[in-house]
Order: C-alpha cells, then sequence, then structure tokens
C-alpha cells in the first residue's frame, strides 16, 4: 500500500517497494511489475476513486526513474535527492517508456478479439460512460471439464446506469463543466520533446463533472444487478485461455450489453499430467515386472489402455500411445498419453529370498557386478599417482 500524508503530499518512498521489485531486478521484472500495477491503479478502471489515482501517479514516477538506466544509477548511489533537476519526477506519464505506456493503453482499451488465448476484448465506453461495458472473472475447470468440456452456471454481477440520474452520477442528472480539462476530456502530457493527450484523471474523459451527487447510486451512476448464465465449455480449454460470453457484460446507457470474458483456472489430476494436449501419467513397476515382462492395464482419459513391458523394461522408460491425449481445443488431432516407468524394488527381503536372489546374481557372473569391470582400471591409475 502507498501511503501518502494528510495534506496529499507524498511521505518519502522507496522507488522498489513501490514497483514491488527486489533492487537488482532486470528490466523485464521491471516492465511486467509495473504493467500489473499501472493497470490496477489507472483513473478509467478506478473512477471516483483518489487513492487509487494517487498511487497510479506514484507508480510512474517510480517507473520514470527506475527505466531509465542513468536515473536509475543515481538514484541508487544518492536517492531521490540525487534527481533533482533532472526531470521526469512528476505524476502522470511523463517520463516513462513510451512502449511499455501504448502496452498499458493498448491492454486496456485495445487489444485482440475475443475466442481462446487472445487478448480481452475491446473495452467499449462511450464519453458519458463511468464503467467498462467488458468485464472478466476467472472460472475454475475441474480436470475432467477442461478435458472433455462441459456446461456451467456462472451467477455474475454486472452493472446497469441508475435510472434517476441517466447514468451521470449527478442529481437530476445535472453536470457542469469540468474545471480541469475545461470540458475536454483530456489533458496533454510531456513525454521529453513529444506531447500526447491523456483523459483527464477528474472527470475520465467525460469533460464534465459532478456538482451534487445522486442520493440513489451515491454519484457512482450506475446499480449492480445479479444474472445466471450457462455457457458451453468446449472440450481441450486449459488454464489462461478465455471464452466469451457476448452479451453478459455491463449494461450501456442504451441498454445493449457488453461481453464477459471467463479465463479458465484447472485444477491439477492426481494421476494425470497435462503438457498442452499431451497427458503423462507415471506407472509403478515392480522390478520382477519390469525384468520378465508383463502386459499390464493402465489408466487413460478414455478408460484403460494394455502396456506391453518387454523384458528389461528400464527404469524411466517412456510408452507413447498417439491420440490418446486432449483434444485440441480449436480442432484437429488429439495428442499424446506418454507412460513413464517407476521401477519399485522391495522394501525388504526374507531369507528365502535372499538366498534366491543370491543365486541369480551368480547365475549372471561378471555381469552381476558391472562396477567392478568398470571400476578395475580406474583403481590402478588411482594407486599409480600415489608411487612417485
Amino acid at each position: 500500500m502507498i501511503e501518502y500524508t494528510g495534506n496529499n503530499t507524498m511521505t518519502e518512498l522507496d522507488y522498489y517497494e513501490v514497483l514491488e521489485v527486489s533492487k537488482d531486478c532486470s528490466g523485464a521484472e521491471l516492465k511486467k511489475s509495473y504493467r500489473k500495477l499501472a493497470m490496477k491503479y489507472h483513473p478509467d478502471r478506478n473512477p471516483d476513486d483518489k487513492e487509487a489515482e494517487d498511487q497510479f501517479k506514484v507508480v510512474n514516477e517510480a517507473y520514470q526513474v527506475l527505466s531509465d538506466e542513468e536515473k536509475r544509477g543515481i538514484y541508487d548511489r544518492y536517492g531521490k535527492a540525487g534527481l533533482e533537476g533532472q526531470g521526469g519526477m512528476g505524476g502522470g506519464f511523463g517520463g516513462g517508456n513510451m512502449d511499455d505506456i501504448m502496452d498499458i493503453f493498448n491492454s486496456m482499451f485495445g487489444g485482440s478479439g475475443g475466442g481462446f488465448g487472445g487478448g480481452f476484448g475491446q473495452t467499449r465506453r462511450d464519453p458519458g460512460q463511468k464503467y467498462a461495458l467488458d468485464f472478466e472473472i476467472e472460472l475454475p475447470l475441474a480436470f475432467h471439464e477442461a478435458v472433455f468440456g462441459c456446461e456451467k452456471k456462472i451467477d455474475i454481477r454486472y452493472k446497469t446506469p441508475c435510472g434517476d440520474c441517466k447514468g451521470t452520477g449527478a442529481k437530476d442528472a445535472k453536470l457542469e463543466t469540468c474545471d480541469y480539462c475545461q470540458g475536454q476530456g483530456q489533458v496533454l502530457m510531456r513525454q521529453g520533446p513529444m506531447q500526447f493527450a491523456q483523459t483527464c484523471p477528474k472527470c475520465h474523459g467525460q469533460g464534465q463533472s459532478i456538482k451534487e451527487e445522486c442520493g440513489s447510486c451515491s454519484g457512482k451512476g450506475y446499480h449492480e444487478e445479479e444474472d445466471t448464465v450457462t455457457v458451453s465449455i468446449p472440450a481441450g480449454v486449459d488454464s489462461g485461455n478465455r471464452l466469451r460470453a457476448q452479451g453478459y457484460g455491463n449494461e450501456a446507457k442504451n441498454g445493449q450489453r457488453g461481453d464477459l470474458y471467463l479465463t479458465f483456472h484447472v485444477e491439477e489430476d492426481e494421476n494425470f499430467i497435462r503438457n498442452g494436449k499431451d497427458i503423462y501419467i507415471e506407472v509403478p513397476v515392480f522390478f520382477t515386472q519390469a525384468i520378465l515382462g508383463e502386459t499390464i492395464s493402465i489408466p487413460a482419459l478414455d478408460g484403460e489402455l494394455e502396456l506391453e513391458l518387454k523384458q528389461s523394461t528400464k527404469d524411466k522408460e517412456q510408452f507413447v500411445f498417439d491420440g490418446e491425449g486432449v483434444a485440441d481445443v480449436h480442432g484437429g488431432r488429439k495428442g499424446r498419453l506418454v507412460a513413464q516407468i517407476r521401477m519399485v524394488l522391495p522394501k525388504k527381503i526374507n531369507e528365502e529370498q535372499k538366498e534366491l536372489l543370491g543365486k541369480l546374481q551368480e547365475s549372471y557372473g561378471v555381469e552381476s557386478r558391472p562396477h567392478k569391470n568398470t571400476f578395475d582400471s580406474a583403481f590402478d591409475r588411482v594407486k599409480n599417482w600415489f608411487k612417485n
């Protein structure tokens, strides 16, 4: 949590703590954490939240310094005092990496379309809309639900415009021109020699502000409603895949609803390990089975498979069954099932078993003592080292 004093000035902060990274973090780690925090605290995702707005400014200030190799070196040696007069210490997007900034905006307001593996859908919002029409939730799936597909009923809460203020958040829907951006909805920010427009942090791009809050929605401009969505999950989805449920997002002033995006989190199975379309299973085999060979039954996604152990099967040896894995969510062939052998040795043996094993070992002669043939020459070399 980023803390502020009562007069809204920032207390002395550690920029590394602000960005939740270590002092020896790489540029990639720094950028990843910055993107996460900037998206979390962005004013358009936190309308009318002054604390989030202030935290957003501090996150950007910290990144402006630490993403610049020269400024980071000065900061590491002298702290903030060493950066006075260096520039790029303001809030907003004053001195961060422009590519990173545009990545943030693309992630929040654009990106690729729906389907699996793509980015979040376009976050539609007209100038008077106080919230995005599309939203996203995480949907947990059992292992078998993801592999075979299923139908799920999901309880959701979505936003709908307040009828008393017509979605404005203002009493009697009366708004006044924003005095921060002079009604433009945007403010100009400087990036070195460049200037670019940023959404006004006060009116959030509307160009108008609330003089007196609506009593029905407490100035939010919306109420929350409950709904139940039934979605068909196709076979083969995996953790991180996304599915769009069209028309189940938040409601706009014209009555149109945005889209709901479901991000899947698939639970692990106690026997099967999944890697994309392939399934792995560990098969415990007693050492005599591995030596003599045997046909055994192993579990598969669709029932059982016969695994033929040849004589002298090795520990960790793999047997591959094509077409016995997971279906491709986009269609096409199934993956493989890979069975890996885990050799099991007896924990203890009785006298009779010991005698039988001794006779078996003797029957193999020198072959039963591979270490002796391997290391005899090594022993001779070591002895010669000390003769001189």
